[in-house]
């Protein structure tokens, strides 16, 4: 059962920060038996982050392993931060903040994994999808009613562009 979106200062949010892995994709890894790896992302999940970079708002993946099917995508959708290899996602987080002179009350992070959970502490809001591991559930306060990698990361851009047209 999602948590509310109610009482949560969206608004405020200069800065969405989120995993990769199990975020913007579903979790799953594709191997070829040439090693190469794909994965699959959501076009809505792309839409929002253009709109919201559009009205302004930075946008910053932070994954804790490298690949260059993120990097791609990444370049596509104009991403302004990409950070990968980073098991510390709260330090990255953290890092990205202090270079661009904001507070976590500015902040979104969206998680899915224990790695995520201290990351989602930090943040204004700490947003995880709803089949993210125990911890990162626990941290957040806000669970999207949609999957990882299936529209969540584009609920999540939807609450921030209408806080920022009212």
């Amino acid at each position: 059962m999602p948590k509310s979106s109610d009482n949560l200062n969206w608004e405020a949010i200069e800065l969405f920060a989120m995993d990769v892995d199990g975020v913007l994709t579903d979790g799953s890894l594709y191997v070829s038996s040439d090693g190469s790896e794909a994965k699959r992302f959501s076009i809505v999940d792309g839409l929002g982050l253009v709109m919201l970079r559009e009205a302004g708002v930075k946008v910053a993946w932070i994954s804790g392993r490298g690949s260059e099917a993120t990097n791609r995508r990444a370049e596509e959708l104009k991403i302004d931060y990409v950070i990968q290899g980073r098991k510390d996602k709260a330090s990255a987080l953290a890092d990205l903040l202090k270079e661009m002179n904001l507070g976590p009350e500015q902040a979104v992070y969206m998680g899915d994994d224990t790695i995520d959970t201290e990351a989602i502490e930090l943040a204004a809001i700490g947003v995880a999808v709803p089949e993210a591991q125990p911890e990162p559930l626990q941290a957040a306060n806000y669970v999207t009613s949609r999957p990882g990698g299936n529209g969540a990361v584009r609920e999540v851009c939807n609450h921030i562009l209408a806080a920022r047209s009212q």
